[in-house]
């Protein structure tokens, strides 16, 4: 491409030069030759004037005539009814067998007398010679210009296309990271946007797998760890029918809870699931959550209670809420101690779910960034509590750290009816 865009300015150049420097060239012949005609005039107009001025007082042969002793100078004065007089050199005399090349100019006087003056054609010549070189040096010099200007221009242009071409190589090859080269040309300026657009799209659609490889795996370990409870239980208790089928729908409840968590964690992740919020009732939720964490808590001789307003409604997706709930529960279970308390609290026009525990808070240091991926006091993934406000967010709550010591975390969701506001102590 560069040796076509030179090799095009250089042929537009040359041709540029032809159709102004010839032109160029002929006028200059034509100004230079007429320029010395008209001297060779202006000074015969003066050898007339003393001509006549000598013819008229004394024989002109007697006296040279004005000019007569310049050496490139042919002059002849002729008078009606008298001899031609001639001064300068003879071999400028016009007809002379291998003279030289000459311009001639004449006049008339008032008198009548002819005068002609010849004048070599060298001076001239040499003249237009010089013009001709010089204009020949300028289209030489614009030449060179040329050449060195297209060879920076095409550099200029060519260049932005190597780069595209290496942000477009390394985009494909799974670097995502936006190149944010500009180079001063609007159409590259366009294409190196719409290929930074494209790395930040690549980018989010990789983490979007990223983060749904790692949300599932968190989310998912819960219910399976539940599931896993529940069949233990049934082991536990295969000599009473009773218990084994209780045990059994709890355990299909889990199964049916896991596949509910995987379509949506698929549908998040595709981005093709918008949640849509209904009315739903929070103490089903509330107690299946503590019906689900119960042994666990139960084998480590801790307690998990339900407390604060009864036959509250909020907005929000029966799934998610589950998921929320179970999170924050599990993050109290591993990162705190003692007794966890969900409680229920109405304010307003919204509902609040606080999850406490008795452990020995949040740490300073961790407070403003406790929901930021990958971020954990120790000893978890750091997921959870960042995939619950996500989740939460989606459908207009809201996840608050409302007291770190001792660790209390609050769900905002908004109010979905009046409910009743009976007081309820610990389950």
């Amino acid at each position: 491409m560069r040796r076509r865009m030179v090799f095009s300015t250089l042929v537009v150049t040359v041709i540029a030069i032809m159709l102004l420097g010839l032109p160029l060239g002929a006028l200059t012949y034509n100004l230079v030759y007429n320029e010395t005609v008209r001297q060779l005039q202006s000074e015969a107009e003066v050898v007339g004037v003393e001509a006549d001025h000598q013819l008229s007082h004394e024989d002109i042969v007697d006296r040279p005539l004005l000019g007569a002793t310049s050496a490139n100078r042919y002059i002849r004065v002729t008078r009606e009814g008298e001899e031609p007089v001639t001064s300068g050199p003879a071999s400028l005399a016009p007809g002379r067998p291998g003279g030289p090349e000459t311009l001639m100019a004449q006049t008339v006087t008032e008198e009548g007398t002819l005068v002609e003056i010849w004048v070599s054609a060298q001076s001239a010549q040499e003249s237009v010679l010089r013009a001709w070189l010089g204009i020949g040096s300028l289209s030489l010099l614009a030449l060179g210009v040329a050449v060195g200007l297209s060879v920076l221009q095409a550099r200029r242009l060519t260049l932005p296309l190597v780069d595209l071409a290496a942000t477009a190589e390394r985009l494909g090859s799974g670097v995502t990271t936006p190149w944010g080269h500009r180079y001063g040309i609007p159409e590259a300026d366009r294409v190196a946007e719409v290929l930074d657009r494209s790395a930040e799209r690549i980018a989010g659609l990789i983490a979007t797998e990223r983060h749904f490889a790692t949300d599932a795996s968190h989310q998912l370990r819960t219910p399976l760890t539940a599931l896993t409870m529940r069949l233990e239980e049934i082991v536990a208790v295969a000599d009473d029918p009773d218990a084994v089928r209780e045990e059994g729908e709890a355990a299909l409840a889990q199964t049916e809870r896991l596949v509910e968590t995987v379509e949506s964690l698929l549908g998040r992740a595709r981005k093709s699931q918008n949640p849509e919020v209904e009315a739903v009732e929070l103490d089903p939720v509330l107690r299946g959550v503590r019906e689900e964490w119960q042994p666990v808590f139960r084998q480590e001789r801790r307690k998990l209670v339900l407390a604060g307003e009864d036959g509250l409604t909020a907005m929000t997706v029966p799934g998610d809420l589950t998921q929320i709930v179970a999170t924050l529960v599990e993050n109290a279970y591993k990162h705190g101690a003692g007794t966890v308390t969900v409680r229920r609290v109405l304010t307003g026009n919204s509902v609040r779910v606080e999850v406490s525990d008795e452990g020995e808070g949040v740490p300073e240091e961790l407070a403003g960034r406790i929901f930021d991926r990958e971020v954990s006091g120790g000893g978890g993934t750091g997921l959870g509590l960042a995939l619950a406000r996500h989740i939460a967010e989606a459908e207009g709550a809201r996840i608050e750290l409302v007291q770190t010591h001792p660790t209390t975390f609050a769900l905002f969701l908004p109010s979905g009816g009046e409910g009743l506001t009976k007081m309820a102590g610990p389950f």
